[in-house]
């Protein structure tokens, strides 16, 4: 089971990493395109040469359409199918000022317990990212610019949400496991090291 939920991870992680960076070549398109565009239509070019000025603006060179629309929708996305390995390799930000004086095992059962709570918190919001998906659904919304429907952002969320919430219930049952009985399921990382 450990393994399949590392792989599964690690799948999530490395499209969400492809969409992050398929999201930062598209807002660098899109920047270098309304750049081009400006160019076009500034007075120091076209004092310079009008044909070139024209020739540029003629060439359709200008922002990619809907650019955000699609940054929004990817980078939603790519939150959720990072979340996973975070969960499993316990990456999340912690502050153990007053906790690093406690024993390990009272530690350990510190942090099962969040574990816990963080697991709860993602299935809340897997639950509601389904009901939202089913009801952009059933309304038909549309993006503004590119007409795309909503539920698409919401689906490809919901998935890696999913993934998510397995991911989270293996690793409370694994910290909660460890907590009391000293053994782990998990993969070795900085807060199992107490």
């Amino acid at each position: 089971m450990k393994t399949a939920i590392e792989r599964l991870a690690r799948a999530m992680a490395i499209l969400g990493g492809i969409v992050m960076v398929a999201l930062v070549l598209l807002t660098c398109v899109s920047v270098f395109g309304r750049g081009l565009n400006s160019m076009g239509h500034s007075g120091w070019l076209t004092s310079l040469s009008q044909s070139f000025a024209d020739g540029l603006i003629a060439s359709g060179v200008g922002p990619v359409t809907g650019d955000f629309e699609l940054v929004e929708a990817g980078i939603a996305f790519s939150i959720f199918a990072f979340l996973p390995i975070c969960q499993l390799y316990a990456g999340h930000a912690t502050v153990d000022v007053f906790t690093s004086r406690l024993s390990g095992k009272a530690n350990a059962w510190l942090i099962a317990f969040w574990d816990v709570v963080l697991t709860l918190v993602i299935w809340l919001i897997t639950w509601r990212l389904c009901a939202g998906l089913l009801d952009k659904m059933g309304n038909g919304e549309t993006t503004f610019l590119l007409q795309f429907p909503i539920w698409w952002a919401y689906g490809a969320s919901f998935v890696a949400a999913a993934v998510a919430s397995v991911t989270a219930l293996y690793c409370s049952v694994g910290r909660v496991s460890y907590a009391a009985t000293g053994r782990t399921i998990l993969p070795e990382s900085g807060a199992d090291a107490t």
